[in-house]
């Protein structure tokens, strides 16, 4: 009788160790599969260098907004198009430019270290677990944040990395970057 226990309690420690050992494992591991196979396209679209860096010479229209001046090559900008946002506040960030060719063109100002301080403030992250989830730099270098979500795509995942932090923080890069190039996209349709 005492043999039956002790094989039973045996087996019950090494089937529990087996699904603990998956859940750690291969749950992160499966996950990465999905979330890399379940990506939206744009998730796959990384920053490349121009082409062409020559400068046109054609004249353009000079603007300026949000204390920035710049210059554009196109001459036909739809001012009563052009929206200013956020609608609701005085203070502007953003402008969509209209020019009668369709063209549309987007300015932002954005603060120094605006992901930073929203992770911080809006789900209580220190800099090192903003560092943890995106990456070394990421807390003080708006940067360096834009090229490694930018810069990751779904082929780039560590699929069979033992380490579920590493799973998370790719899975999260990944979720991040379809939701910033998504809100981009549908900003710039408005």
């Amino acid at each position: 009788m005492m043999q039956l226990l002790r094989r039973i309690l045996v087996t019950t420690v090494i089937t529990l160790a087996v699904i603990f050992a998956g859940i750690y494992w291969v749950g992160p591991i499966a996950l990465s599969f999905y979330a890399a196979r379940t990506a939206l396209p744009v998730a796959r679209i990384v920053p490349t260098e121009l082409k062409d860096n020559s400068v046109s010479q054609a004249p353009g229209k000079h603007l300026s907004y949000f204390g920035y001046d710049f210059e554009v090559p196109w001459n036909d900008l739809d001012e009563p198009q052009t929206r200013l946002y956020p609608k609701g506040k005085p203070e502007k960030t953003r402008a969509v430019l209209a020019f009668r060719s369709g063209l549309r063109l987007m300015v932002t100002a954005v603060p120094p270290r605006e992901f930073a301080n929203f992770c911080a403030t809006d789900f209580k992250l220190q800099p090192q677990g903003i560092e943890i989830l995106f990456g070394p730099g990421t807390s003080t270098s708006d940067y360096t944040f834009v090229r490694n979500v930018y810069g990751f795509t779904p082929d780039k995942m560590h699929y069979w990395s033992l380490s579920p932090r590493l799973h998370a923080r790719e899975q999260m890069v990944l979720l991040t970057k379809s939701i910033n190039a998504s809100e981009g996209s549908r900003i710039g349709n408005l």
